[in-house]
């Protein structure tokens, strides 16, 4: 690997972090420049979910006040989502490398479709957010279970689908909806990843190139990642899944 490829990676688990945090689809940045330098798919699927572990755990701390008080609603949200993740993680591994390749590419259109219409999503989830619902009932953690499945078995917008489930099932301040959001995608990436680790091929350079990245970013996205333009951010995110696309066609 060159320096060139090594700072490509870096920097694309830098941004990767930061929008992970902030909404979710930081997939979308890691896992074409994993294509571009010519990693199997699937390997580059392991690979980047093992990587953006780290980059959770920072984004969950910088969230930490926001977190205060959510543990026993956020307990049957978390079990789903790691049922979910232990799920999605083993059709990965258990289906061919040409399912992957067959399937992936329907799941980022819908990850793209998801981030252009997430605007009126957000207007949607606020004006339909049910009233005094504090805690999840077994429809949303139904819905949460799958998106665990999702996660695991790619996981790119996986954070958006989680804020449209807890936004319509819960009645709370979005910033406090997102750090659980934050706190469940990376529950999944953790989970997925522990599996990938045992018993999959993961290439190792890029995946900590990645984590110190992701870290960083999750850093970041807590931070002074809502400051970054919605639009623009949406239509790089929509460029990348693109490109994705192609690549994997």
């Amino acid at each position: 690997m060159t320096f060139l490829h090594a700072a490509e990676i870096f920097g694309a688990g830098v941004v990767a972090g930061t929008i992970n945090t902030v909404v979710g689809s930081g997939t979308l940045f890691t896992f074409p420049v994993l294509l571009a330098l010519g990693y199997a798919p699937v390997v580059a699927n392991v690979s980047n979910t093992v990587g953006l572990v780290p980059g959770s755990v920072s984004g969950a701390i910088g969230y930490r006040r926001e977190l205060a008080g959510q543990f026993n609603r956020g307990l049957p949200l978390a079990i789903a989502s790691g049922i979910g993740a232990v799920t999605g993680s083993v059709l990965l591994l258990t289906l061919p490398p040409s399912a992957f390749k067959a399937i992936v590419p329907g799941f980022i259109a819908v990850a793209l479709v998801l981030i252009i219409l997430q605007p009126r999503l957000s207007a949607a989830i606020r004006a339909r957010r049910r009233a005094g619902a504090h805690r999840a009932g077994p429809a949303a953690i139904a819905a949460v279970y799958c998106s665990g499945i999702y996660g695991g078995y790619f996981g790119a917008a996986q954070g958006i689908m989680l804020l449209a489930i807890l936004g319509l099932a819960l009645d709370d301040d979005l910033q406090r909806i997102n750090a659980l959001k934050v706190v469940l995608a990376g529950l999944v990436n953790l989970i997925a990843g522990v599996i990938f680790v045992v018993v999959a091929h993961v290439a190792w350079l890029p995946a900590l190139l990645i984590a110190v990245g992701s870290t960083l970013g999750g850093v970041i996205g807590a931070r002074s990642g809502r400051r970054l333009p919605p639009a623009a951010l949406r239509a790089v995110i929509v460029g990348v899944g693109i490109f994705a696309i192609v690549r994997l066609l």
